[in-house]
């Protein structure tokens, strides 16, 4: 058991401090950044889909769940992600590998307990223009990449078999850089640089809520039903801003010269509340159908820096439909029949507004569940649209590969033989 500790907790020392630029989003400029899905991949795999808990699975954004476990469970998953973002004139590709989540759960007769890591939100994005006027031709980049990661403790109690009720704990932490040059171009080619350095320091506590409620209809059907809800929360920030001229030499060492720092206002950044409501059908170890619809307040959310006049926020709404099926858990003769199958739907109104857009997120998710053992690896497929090329915006496809390893044991169980 004490090796097994000392194993989690390098990997988790080593993923701390892990340099995060996990995605290439233009839209994750905005507010928080581009949210990261807050589950495990199995959950992933059904559309986002989680209703219910897992006896030897570690499932994540029910903290009701952890109650459910019979097992001592180590999760731990990272995605593979390849985007085309196109315009009504250009069209670029970029590919990122992330981590995902890192976790341990322990069943504690009705209680449980979980605890991890994970990334709460990202920024990624490189955008280039050339502009042209009657004085002159301009060239501007804006860039940028940071993290907010969320290290959680979590814990829940079960009433009774139908019924638990569980909270999360998180301490969100992180730093943001966005970056903007210019240079002219014509009539006088300029090597020298205007750059604009903007650098946000985060940190914040946020909760979450869950309860799980399950029960028979006959001796075959279940129902199941999950709540959870967020409140409002706040992160302080850090602002720091630095307006430099840049030039580089031909080895490419940047050499920046006037510089200034720029006092620029901190202010608390919200983490806006969130109440999601899941119903489902299935029959135990054998299949799955349900679904889930999540709301968020992000008409509360601002942005880092007040100098943005084409963005707005309104409430979110994202609808996951999917689940599961299992030929035959406990077969022999067959390991097909053992692997579980799902697959999920799901469709967002991210809340972000750009040039009187909304910006909307659609996917297909597909994913395997291979036993091994009292152990799992968790296979998933997602394909996706988010935003569009209206009003000079940019439209995202993507395809997301994922992969979880969830590893179960009994670690407390005296031994019998020596």
């Amino acid at each position: 058991m004490i090796k097994k500790l000392i194993v989690f907790a390098s990997i988790f020392v080593s993923i701390t401090t892990w340099g995060q630029d996990n995605t290439a989003s233009p839209y994750s400029y905005y507010g928080l950044g581009e949210v990261k899905f807050k589950g495990t991949q199995d959950t992933r795999s059904m559309g986002g889909l989680a209703i219910t808990g897992d006896s030897i699975q570690l499932s994540l954004m029910n903290p009701a769940s952890y109650s459910k476990l019979k097992l001592t469970t180590f999760a731990v998953g990272a995605t593979n992600s390849s985007a085309k973002f196109s315009t009504d004139t250009e069209k670029e590709k970029a590919q990122r590998t992330s981590f995902d989540y890192l976790a341990i759960g322990l069943p504690l007769g009705k209680f449980g307990v979980a605890f991890g890591l994970m990334p709460y939100s990202a920024v990624g994005y490189k955008n280039e223009s050339t502009i042209v006027d009657t004085d002159d031709t301009r060239y501007f980049k804006s860039q940028g990449n940071g993290y907010i990661n969320k290290v959680f403790f979590g814990t829940s109690y079960a009433f009774n078999e139908k019924f638990s009720f569980g909270i999360d704990i998180n301490y969100h932490f992180g730093d943001i850089t966005n970056e903007f040059t210019e240079r002219i171009l014509e009539p006088n080619f300029s090597q020298y640089l205007t750059r604009e350095r903007n650098i946000t320091q985060l940190n914040g506590i946020s909760y979450n809520l869950g309860i799980l409620y399950n029960t028979k209809i006959n001796s075959k059907l279940t129902f199941h039903s999950s709540l959870t809800y967020s409140p409002e929360s706040k992160l302080s920030t850090d602002n720091s801003r630095n307006i430099a001229t840049v030039i580089y030499t031909t080895s490419g060492t940047e050499l920046s010269s006037d510089d200034v720092d720029i006092t620029v206002p901190n202010k608390d950044l919200i983490i806006p509340s969130k109440l999601s409501l899941g119903l489902g059908l299935g029959e135990n170890k054998k299949w799955l159908i349900g679904s889930e619809i999540t709301f968020t307040q992000n008409k509360n959310l601002v942005n880092r820096f007040s100098d943005n006049t084409n963005v707005s926020f309104e409430n979110a709404t994202r609808f996951a439909l999917g689940g599961y099926y299992i030929p035959k858990y406990d077969s022999f003769s067959s390991y097909l029949e053992r692997i579980v199958y799902r697959a999920g739907f799901k469709y967002e109104n991210t809340g972000l507004i750009l040039n009187n857009e909304s910006i909307k997120d659609y996917g297909m998710n597909f994913g395997l569940g291979i036993p091994l053992g009292f152990s799992k690896v968790d296979l998933g497929f997602e394909f996706g649209k988010r935003g569009t090329t209206t009003n000079n915006l940019i439209e995202e496809n993507y395809f997301n590969i994922s992969i979880g390893l969830n590893l179960s044991a009994k670690w407390f169980e005296r031994r019998k033989i020596d």
